[in-house]
């Protein structure tokens, strides 16, 4: 499920798959403008079906606080 996330995080910001893990986010990633930070707030939210609140939104320094917030919200990101 993680590959899941990682995929929609590498599509929006237009990078390779493999270069998305837990430690990286709009300071290692180029293309993660605050434009494509909302944008993937949508796509997540679409993906899997969830509703980020504003304090989780600006919370996201990482994909780790991503992955935090989606397992609040329910979403296991295990197997």
């Amino acid at each position: 499920m993680s590959e899941r996330l990682y995929q929609v995080i590498a599509k929006v910001m237009n990078v390779p798959v493999s270069t998305i893990n837990d430690n990286v986010g709009p300071e290692s990633i180029e293309t993660w403008t605050s434009f494509n930070g909302y944008v993937l707030l949508y796509e997540l939210e679409t993906e899997f079906k969830v509703k980020f609140t504003m304090d989780e939104a600006m919370d996201v320094k990482k994909v780790f606080d991503i992955k935090r917030h989606l397992k609040n919200h329910g979403v296991s990101l295990d197997g």
